[in-house]
C-alpha cells in the first residue's frame, strides 16, 4: 500500500489539456488518461484535489464564476475531486498561494487532514514541483510541449504522462521531500 494520503494535481495542462485563461466549461477536455489515473488513486483510498494558479482572475480575464465553472466541468468529467485551491493573484502580487509559493499546497494538504509529506503534487510546469518542494510534499513533473527543458531536467521525478505518474505513487514510496522551508507556516502565510 501507497505511503500516500493524498495526491494534488494542477489543472490546466495536467488534468485537462490547456487552454489560455479558460473561462468556458465547454472548452474543458481531460488528457489522455486522467479518468482513469484519478479512479485509481480513490479505488486505493488516495484522496485527491486540485491546486491551480488562475491569474487570468488578477487581469479581468476571467471571473471567480468563471474558473468555478470549469472546475465544476472537471468535476464532472473526472471528479469529484476532495480539495480544490485556486489563486486567483498575479505573478507581481507577492501572494504566498501562487505557485511556486507553497501556500496552495499547504492549505490543501490541510484541507485534506493530510501532512505535506504525505502528498504528491502532479504537474506540468517547474512551478508545480516547486511549490511541492518548498511545503515539503513530493513532485512529479509530466511534461508537456510548454513544459521548459530546464525544469524538465532539474525535477527530481519526471513521468512521461499522468497515468504513469500515478501508478508510481502507487507502486513504491515518492523519494524523500525535502523538509518545508521554514519561512513559512502550515497554512502557506510568511512567517
Amino acid at each position: 500500500m501507497s505511503p500516500v494520503k493524498a495526491v494534488l494535481f494542477d489543472r490546466d495542462g495536467t488534468l485537462v489539456h490547456d487552454v489560455p485563461y479558460n473561462g468556458d466549461p465547454a472548452r474543458v477536455r481531460p488528457v489522455d488518461g486522467a479518468r482513469e489515473a484519478v479512479d485509481l488513486l480513490r479505488s486505493r483510498g488516495i484522496r485527491t484535489g486540485v491546486v491551480s494558479n488562475q491569474s487570468g482572475i488578477a487581469r479581468g480575464l476571467l471571473t471567480d464564476a468563471d474558473v468555478r465553472g470549469v472546475n465544476h466541468r472537471v468535476d464532472e468529467l473526472l471528479g469529484p475531486f476532495d480539495v480544490w485551491a485556486v489563486c486567483p493573484h498575479g505573478p507581481d502580487d507577492g501572494c504566498s498561494c501562487r505557485k511556486p509559493e507553497p501556500g496552495l499546497v499547504l492549505w490543501a494538504a490541510g484541507r485534506l487532514c493530510a501532512a505535506p509529506a504525505d502528498c504528491v503534487v502532479i504537474g506540468d510546469i517547474g512551478a508545480d514541483v516547486e511549490a511541492a518542494r518548498r511545503a515539503g510534499a513530493h513532485g512529479i513533473l509530466v511534461p508537456t510541449p510548454r513544459t521548459r527543458p530546464q525544469e524538465t531536467a532539474s525535477a527530481e521525478h519526471v513521468a512521461p504522462d499522468l497515468l504513469t505518474a500515478v501508478r508510481d505513487v502507487l507502486t513504491g514510496p515518492p523519494r524523500s521531500a525535502p523538509a518545508a522551508e521554514a519561512a513559512y507556516d502550515t497554512s502557506g502565510r510568511p512567517r
